[in-house]
């Protein structure tokens, strides 16, 4: 199939399902049709040749508008392309267009729906990008995650969303909210695939092709606030580490975690603090274009005392690693992504509270979908493990999204 034929069938299936979605910021099939003819012009396969990639609307594309979801950018052309978004076209990647974000990646919700049932949320910030990739109209598509915006959203579309550790794929060229919290990542329909779309962004071939031969070390973790999940989620959740057992994981109950609620609000205070100051031009020069609720969020984390912030930064160094040191041992550690089934679209974006702390201590997090819920809408579970442990995190959720 020339990359051509590609481009058509894409724009096809995105034109049927967008009135009902509208899962793009930005879509022209003439600059989709463009980047086509140049990709079959080089006539060379990359890793990611065949696939269609959209990308969250907060990463720099040099042919297409970034505008993060706010109307002080709608017409903002960058100059060149995010590190991210140059890695996928050099592998073969056939860009389709921009994603919806929620406002600046934030909690403001956009317009897109949710693929299984239009008047729910797809989750946020990265709302578009899996509502894209669990509708067929995307193979891969970028994310970010400063609290739950991968996992969240793929959680709720029913697509795999995929966290890596932070700092693995480069920054340069996005829109920052959280300094020290951002993480780049992406949506896929399968475990191998997601691996091979965060290989090829970080330059990691060791991430490319995870094995599925080796049953885990895994650890099941209801977190100490996991009573605020829906039972269809509680019930999903002891099903997946029950049939792990059953298919020859060694499972173990971790019982950590004394300090979690001390962590989580540090999360908070960190990301409030820091997305104050990312977005202070912002705020200060264009606050009447800001949504009430962005802009009350960012006069909150403005007037937080340096001393919060610095108490916040000193949880996360001497706290977090008890709770990675409980981690270790461990191949991953199953656990929850969302309180259950997506909500409806008129109440937000959903909560994010089973994804905080795994952001703010730095390792990667995946969602696997892993079955059908209440209402036919999906449901599943979030793999964790500490820093730099992708390998092992990727090949565990390969070895159970075969074993499910």
């Amino acid at each position: 199939m020339s990359v051509l034929s590609l481009a058509e069938a894409a724009l096809d299936r995105i034109a049927a399902d967008e009135p009902r979605l509208h899962a793009y910021a930005w879509l022209d099939a003439e600059t989709v049709m463009a980047e086509a003819r140049r990709l079959d012009a080089l006539g060379t396969a990359g890793p990611l040749s065949g696939h269609v990639v959209a990308i969250k609307d907060i990463f720099d594309t040099v042919d297409m508008p970034t505008a993060c979801g706010s109307p002080i950018y709608a017409d903002r052309r960058p100059g060149r392309d995010a590190a991210a978004v140059t890695a996928i076209r050099a592998a073969g990647g056939l860009v389709v267009g921009k994603a919806v974000t929620t406002e600046f990646a934030h909690l403001t919700p956009g317009p897109t729906r949710n693929p299984h049932d239009t008047a729910r949320t797809p989750g946020g910030s990265s709302s578009g990008s899996a509502a894209t990739v669990a509708a067929g109209g995307a193979t891969l598509a970028t994310g970010t995650q400063t609290a739950g915006s991968i996992v969240r959203p793929a959680a709720f579309c029913g697509v795999v969303g995929y966290k890596p550790s932070f700092a693995t794929i480069s920054r340069a060229g996005l829109a920052s909210f959280g300094e020290t919290l951002d993480t780049v990542g992406g949506f896929a329909r399968t475990v191998s695939e997601a691996a091979l779309f965060v290989s090829v962004m970080a330059g990691r071939a060791d991430l490319a092709a995870p094995s599925a031969e080796r049953a885990p070390r895994l650890a099941v973790w209801a977190t100490p606030d996991a009573d605020d999940a829906e039972p269809a989620a509680l019930a999903e959740f002891d099903r997946v580490a029950q049939a792990a057992s059953k298919a020859g994981a060694q499972v173990t109950t971790l019982g950590a975690g004394a300090e979690w609620g001390q962590l989580l609000a540090a999360q908070m205070t960190i990301m409030a603090w820091e997305g104050a100051r990312a977005l202070a031009s912002e705020r200060a020069n264009h606050g009447d274009l800001l949504s009430d609720a962005l802009r009350v969020y960012l006069d909150e984390g403005a007037a937080i005392p340096v001393r919060d912030f610095l108490e916040a930064c000193e949880v996360r160094r001497t706290i977090g690693p008890r709770l990675l040191h409980a981690m270790a041992g461990f191949d991953a550690v199953v656990t929850l992504s969302a309180h259950g089934k997506a909500p409806l679209a008129e109440t937000g974006t959903g909560n994010p509270q089973f994804n905080r702390v795994w952001t703010l201590l730095g390792g990667p997090a995946l969602h696997l979908p892993t079955a059908s819920g209440p209402a036919g809408l999906p449901i599943g579970v979030q793999l964790i493990a500490p820093p730099a442990r992708d390998a092992a995190l990727l090949e565990a959720a390969r070895w159970l999204e075969r074993a499910l």
